[in-house]
């Protein structure tokens, strides 16, 4: 059987155009939103385990809004407000949702903030970061993500150097071989001079870990009333700022599971793994 694919799609929200991963289903709809500089296609892996289950739904939330890191970047609060209007425009009502990083945050907004009604939600290593963060006025340099993102390198002269240097970097030591494959295809693009770049420019990405101050979640975490389930990875290191366990425990119905040698890109690292967390916190099926 012909391995279930995406069909890319686009939605206009209110003048913004989205694109979005489309796998057809028969079952409940899903939501997946990515992490923060990434893409909808490393869901792919976990995506087409649910062998038409499950409609799933997957945005890309990196270009449509065009903000400058210093001025504040993107907020996550418009993010959180456009996850809202893609499901009203897309006529989807109680989704199953899951969000990594950025995504999961942007969840968390959209619900308390919004209103935005689901009937469970799985939250990949959220970044809630420490609460004396928000109410500071950093510069890049001084956002403990922000200040990496803007630096990554963004030119290789071919698919070859840059599989080389990704997997000389330890951020991507632990992936997935085939998620690593999915981030070279669509990942990066051609360079207006030639070569490679990213497709979600450093620039860019630094722009939407600014915007993450726009809100403190912390504050929030008692109004979540959907069944959640928090993972983590042990060796993330983003434990050493960031209390999952805790933030877990002030939500309605929240619980903390701890990934075993996972790090923060949980989805990349252990797709399988993560797959099947899913289905048994969502009680679907998988292939």
């Amino acid at each position: 059987m012909t391995e279930l694919q995406p069909e890319i799609k686009y939605a206009d929200l209110n003048g913004l155009r989205i694109e979005y991963l489309d796998y057809e289903g028969d079952g409940p709809v899903i939501i997946m939103l990515h992490a923060t500089g990434f893409l909808p296609w490393l869901w792919h892996p976990i995506a087409k385990k649910f062998d038409r289950s499950a409609r799933i739904i997957a945005p890309y939330f990196c270009d449509h809004r065009h903000k400058e890191p210093e001025s504040g970047g993107v907020s996550w609060l418009s993010l959180a407000k456009d996850l809202c209007e893609l499901c009203k425009t897309l006529k989807i009502e109680k989704p199953l949702l899951v969000g990594h990083s950025m995504g999961a945050t942007v969840i968390t907004l959209a619900s308390a903030i919004y209103g935005l009604q689901a009937d469970k939600a799985v939250m990949i290593e959220p970044i809630y970061l420490p609460q004396q963060i928000y109410s500071a006025d950093l510069s890049i340099e001084q956002h403990p993500l922000a200040s990496k993102s803007i630096r990554r390198r963004n030119g290789w002269a071919d698919r070859d150097e840059a599989l080389a240097y990704l997997r000389s970097k330890p951020l991507f030591a632990k992936w997935d071989t085939e998620a690593l494959e999915l981030y070279l295809k669509y990942g990066l693009k051609p360079g207006e001079a030639g070569g490679l770049t990213l497709t979600c420019s450093p620039r860019r990405e630094a722009a939407l870990f600014m915007g993450g101050l726009s809100y403190n979640p912390w504050p929030l975490l008692d109004k979540i009333s959907t069944p959640t389930l928090v993972l983590e990875g042990e060796i993330s290191e983003n434990r050493s700022y960031i209390n999952l366990e805790k933030a877990a425990s002030l939500m309605q119905n929240g619980t903390h599971q701890l990934v075993k040698e996972a790090g923060h890109l949980i989805p990349m690292e252990k797709p399988g793994e993560t797959a099947d967390i899913i289905k048994e916190f969502f009680s679907l099926n998988l292939k």
